[in-house]
């Protein structure tokens, strides 16, 4: 195993390549409470028409019911690229307890990258981050994704 991968990142990778088999930018993402996965989800904002079904609001959305909990305190969330700033929100307001990702997303990503959500003053509750997990494998992903539909 990769020394800077996780086994559940490895099953987020898992949901992003079959997120990239339904023609989604592969993304996956999994919730992760007590050291089990609660829930996992690739992105569908194709598949659903749906412009908010990115990965880690669908995990997120899954994981609340299963655990028929609004805030997920006591829960991780494993992610394959640096979440953009609708999907920091979420997870701010979901409470999730860490944050782990994979690729950072310098245009679009809102952690490490651009607006740095969890850094502004009005953000209600950051997680604890933890960048590059997967990183490579998340990386490659997306570059043979995206050179696919040049």
């Amino acid at each position: 195993m990769n020394p800077h991968r996780n086994d559940f990142m490895g099953v987020a990778l898992a949901e992003a390549a079959a997120a990239a088999a339904r023609g989604e930018v592969p993304i996956g993402a999994v919730v992760v409470a007590a050291g089990e996965i609660v829930a996992r989800a690739g992105n569908r904002t194709r598949e659903l028409l749906d412009a908010t079904a990115h990965a880690e609001i669908l995990v997120i959305r899954e994981a609340s019911k299963k655990l028929s909990a609004e805030r997920l305190s006591e829960a991780d969330l494993h992610v394959t690229l640096e979440p953009c700033t609708m999907c920091a929100a979420a997870i701010s307001f979901a409470r999730i307890r860490r944050l782990y990702f994979g690729a950072i997303d310098e245009k679009g990503g809102a952690v490490v990258s651009g607006v740095r959500f969890f850094s502004a003053p009005t953000c209600h509750h950051a997680p604890e981050v933890y960048p590059g997990m997967g990183e490579v494998e998340s990386s490659a992903m997306l570059k043979q994704f995206f050179r696919g539909r040049r």
